[in-house]
C-alpha cells in the first residue's frame, strides 16, 4: 500500500438480510450490486491482503459478483453474529500475511463509501499513533474503521454480535474520527431500497 506499510482489507458480507428478506449485498444502486461497489472500491487500492467474509446464502450471492482479487473466506457461524466474522477474518488476514501492520475493515452496504473517503481513513491512522481511527457519522464511531496490529488479538476474541467498537466502549484502545457523510445509511428494510431508488432517479 504506502511503502513498507501492509495493510489488509476484510469486506463483511456474511449476514442474512433478515429483515430485508432477501440479499442486501445484491441490492442494485447507480448500475451495481453494493456488495459489487465495496469490492470495486476496496481493490482499486490495492491492499496486500483482501478477503470478502460470506456467510448467508454465499453461493447464491457469489455467482453474481466479480470477486476481483478478494480470497473468500465462509463463516460458517455467521448466524452467531458480526463477532464471529470479525475474529475469523482477522484469523485469515493473519494467516495469508502474518506481517500485516493495519487492518480494515469494511461493510457490504453502505453505497456512498468512496475511494477517497478510504483514502483519508487510511492517512489519518498512518500520521496517527493511536490503535485505531473508525468513520464517524451521527455522532458515533463506526465503520469503515482501521485497526493497528495491536489490536488484532482483541479483535480475534470478538464473539456473537460484538462490534469492533467493543474496543473503544471496553476503553482498549485510543483513536481517532474520520467523518463520512452518508455513512449512517445502510439498507436494512425495503423502505431503504425505496430511498436508493429514488435517488437514481433525481
Amino acid at each position: 500500500m504506502k511503502g513498507d506499510t501492509k495493510i489488509g482489507v476484510i469486506i463483511l458480507a456474511a449476514g442474512s438480510s433478515s429483515r430485508l428478506g432477501y440479499p442486501k449485498q445484491l441490492v442494485e444502486f447507480r448500475g451495481k450490486s453494493l456488495l459489487q461497489h465495496s469490492i470495486d472500491v476496496a481493490d482499486s487500492l490495492h491492499f496486500d491482503v483482501q478477503i470478502l467474509l460470506m456467510g448467508a446464502k454465499a453461493g447464491e450471492i457469489l455467482k453474481k459478483i466479480e470477486c476481483r482479487n478478494f480470497e473468500i473466506v465462509i463463516n460458517d457461524n455467521w448466524k452467531e453474529g458480526i463477532g464471529t466474522s470479525i475474529s475469523k477474518g482477522i484469523f485469515e488476514a493473519l494467516h495469508l500475511q502474518n506481517d500485516l501492520d493495519y487492518v480494515l475493515i469494511l461493510l457490504s452496504d453502505q453505497p456512498f463509501i468512496t475511494t477517497e473517503k478510504i483514502r483519508e481513513i487510511i492517512r489519518v491512522k498512518l500520521e496517527s499513533k493511536k490503535s485505531a481511527t473508525f468513520s464517524e457519522y451521527l455522532g458515533e464511531a463506526g465503520v469503515p474503521a482501521i485497526f493497528s496490529k495491536e489490536t488484532f488479538s482483541d479483535l480475534q476474541e470478538l464473539k456473537k454480535d460484538q462490534g469492533a467498537k467493543k474496543l473503544i466502549l471496553k476503553n482498549r484502545i485510543e483513536f481517532e474520527l474520520v467523518k463520512f457523510e452518508g455513512g449512517n445509511f445502510d439498507v436494512d428494510t425495503a423502505a431503504d431500497v425505496d430511498f436508493l431508488k429514488r435517488l437514481e432517479e433525481e
